[in-house]
């Protein structure tokens, strides 16, 4: 697949260059979702004035954080440089949350739902796209919620786990580089899929969680025709 027109992107998955800021990439280009209008990414506090030069060449309208409230106030995104939107959704509202990644993602399922489905509202806004969402490093909580809307527009669950998977290579981790906190371990396919299992056991489909959670059926079709292919 070759760059994507208008967007000065490479294939489907690689990375966008953004100074200052870690795993930048479109999260589109699969099922539905078409690209250059949902990107992910790391937190923004170290993005530097060439980092917001191209993330305003990119379009972006809106940051959604979902970082917990002391994680934000510690370390505040820094988008001066290019006029955006700003939008604190937490999945969890303080810094506590499971040690263990099989015990974390299936309880970041239920956390994000109201963060995911808030999202969904904001998303059928006209003037909200491109957005992008990030948490800390952008792989755990930003790779859940992108999880979810790359779902809710038809990707398959490999090309969903795909995505999920390239912020290894993009954070540089591996079993090897493993530490103590979450930031420093890879993520794994079966992590996602424990997430996934927990929304869909729960709740029977991706769109059902996200109405269990506030979001109504108008912004469900809203934010599908927002986001996907034309």
């Amino acid at each position: 697949m070759g760059i994507a027109e208008g967007t000065g992107l490479g294939p489907v998955g690689t990375d966008v260059a953004v100074a200052g800021v870690r795993n930048v990439r479109d999260a589109g280009g699969i099922g539905r979702l078409r690209r250059g209008v949902l990107y992910r990414s790391g937190a923004l506090h170290g993005l530097r004035p060439e980092g917001a030069r191209r993330l305003a060449e990119l379009g972006v309208r809106t940051v959604v954080d979902l970082r917990s409230v002391p994680e934000v106030a510690e370390l505040p995104d820094d988008c001066r440089g290019f006029a955006v939107d700003h939008v604190h959704l937490p999945v969890f509202t303080e810094r506590r949350w499971p040690v263990e990644q099989a015990e974390l993602y299936p309880a970041m399922a239920e956390h994000a739902g109201p963060a995911a489905a808030a999202l969904v509202r904001r998303l059928a806004a006209p003037g909200t796209l491109p957005v992008l969402v990030h948490c800390a490093s952008g792989k755990d909580r930003t790779g859940v919620v992108v999880a979810v809307l790359q779902s809710l527009l038809g990707a398959s669950e490999a090309e969903v786990t795909a995505d999920f998977l390239r912020s290894n290579a993009s954070l540089g981790l591996s079993a090897e580089t493993a530490g103590a906190g979450h930031n420093s371990r890879p993520v794994a396919a079966v992590h996602l899929r424990r997430a996934m299992l927990r929304i869909r056991s729960h709740h029977g489909s991706v769109a059902d969680y996200l109405r269990a959670h506030g979001a109504r059926e108008a912004d469900l079709s809203a934010a599908c025709t927002a986001l996907g292919a034309r």
